[in-house]
């Protein structure tokens, strides 16, 4: 029976990367969508900001009501039911030809995929509960590794078989992956999981102030990726005097090092814990971003981008292990809250990011981005519950 479980569980750590790749897949291949939202629509660049934050605000609103599905039918019956909304989604959004439909499925690309995202988290915890090991910053890495292919095939697709072509392109490839992987997700049926612990369901917003903690540092934790995405090209272009293609190696680089240090962000955990972990990750992501606001030229500046990458890594992956495992909730419901939290930050930040900056230029700006770090890497002590990784008193039979 022991050796089943372990089986189950080592077949259900691989069929939740695969539906990490499929998500990251989805949003990939969205990128290069975008620009082709003005002339098919003929809208403004205003317009198209709209409509995107739309599609924030729709994941962001919609991951609460995740938690409290996952909390009452358990992760891998949410995320089998949301993997496969997510499937049609995108080209839902592209073979819409008017702008209220379009804006519909785009706040519906955002729900669907946002809760996707929280149940293939809590999926995850629910692993590394019963392996009794670290698996999601690698999880993580295969979020990345979708993306990245996703948006770097993109372009070429499109070019070669249109944007419908690539949408369902990009749709089978994620059939593929979530089709393969539902039957080996791992079950966690709500009553049992958090057995020994109470539990507080009343409220969709939890009422719990270490939780959002947790939620404030995954926000400063997330927020570095979107002033080195939305704006590193345009600081080494503008500051620095980059060309076109160093400036665009910024985010290159900064991406590249942190999908690889996903998929080594276990192994370091493992070792050292989650609390040092994330301590000397904040540690590392702040040195590299002073590093790039202090740097006098470009390739410098695009070192310290990498680097911050390095640290950047596992952050938010730590975090969400810590919100999983947070006493008195169940993991679905704490895993919403916190992920709702940090999201938050990618809406807010680049508008607030592109103030600052306009008023006191880049550099002071990749150094105040820079003091978040320090502040999550002095509150690591707050995730010391991402290191229970030992499988529930009771469990229920696989089926």
């Amino acid at each position: 029976m022991t050796g089943n479980r372990e089986t189950a569980a080592r077949r259900a750590r691989w069929a939740v990367a695969a539906m990490f790749a499929a998500n990251g897949l989805t949003m990939g291949a969205w990128a290069p969508q975008i620009p082709l939202i003005l002339p098919r629509l003929g809208i403004t660049e205003t317009m198209l900001g709209l409509l995107i934050l739309g599609l924030g605000f729709g994941a962001v609103g919609a991951m609460l009501f995740s938690g409290r599905l996952i909390a009452r039918y358990g992760s891998r019956s949410v995320l089998r039911g949301f993997a496969l909304s997510v499937i049609p989604i995108l080209p839902a959004v592209v073979f819409s030809h008017s702008l209220p439909l379009t804006a519909l499925t785009m706040a519906l690309f955002g729900a669907m995929a946002g809760c996707m995202d929280v149940a293939m988290n809590a999926q995850a915890v629910a692993i590394e509960r019963r392996l009794g090991r670290a698996i999601m910053s690698s999880s993580h890495g295969f979020w990345s590794l979708g993306g990245f292919v996703g948006g770097s095939a993109g372009a070429w697709v499109i070019a070669h078989l249109g944007a419908e072509g690539q949408a369902l392109l990009a749709s089978a490839g994620a059939a593929a992956l979530v089709f393969g992987a539902m039957p080996f997700l791992l079950p966690d049926p709500p009553a049992r999981r958090n057995a020994a612990a109470p539990q507080r369901r009343g409220h969709l917003i939890p009422r719990d102030a270490g939780l959002w903690l947790l939620g404030a540092m995954a926000l400063f934790s997330m927020v570095p990726e979107g002033a080195v995405l939305d704006w590193a090209a345009l600081y080494l272009a503008k500051e620095l005097g980059a060309d076109l293609f160093r400036s665009g190696l910024g985010f290159a680089f900064f991406a590249g090092t942190m999908a690889v240090m996903r998929f080594a962000g276990d192994g370091l955990r493992s070792r050292f814990g989650a609390v040092q972990t994330l301590r000397f990750s904040g540690l590392i992501g702040a040195a590299g971003l002073l590093g790039g606001a202090l740097a006098p030229v470009d390739v410098l500046a695009i070192a310290s981008f990498a680097l911050a990458g390095f640290g950047v890594a596992n952050m938010v992956p730590i975090l969400f292990s810590a919100a999983g495992n947070h006493v008195g909730l169940p993991p679905g419901q704490a895993i919403s809250t916190v992920t709702m939290v940090g999201y938050a930050g990618i809406l807010i930040a680049p508008a607030s990011i592109g103030w600052v900056a306009e008023h006191a230029g880049f550099r002071l700006t990749y150094g105040a981005v820079a003091i978040l770090l320090l502040v999550v890497a002095a509150l690591a002590g707050r995730v010391a519950a991402a290191d229970r990784l030992h499988a529930p008193a009771q469990t229920s039979p696989a089926t």
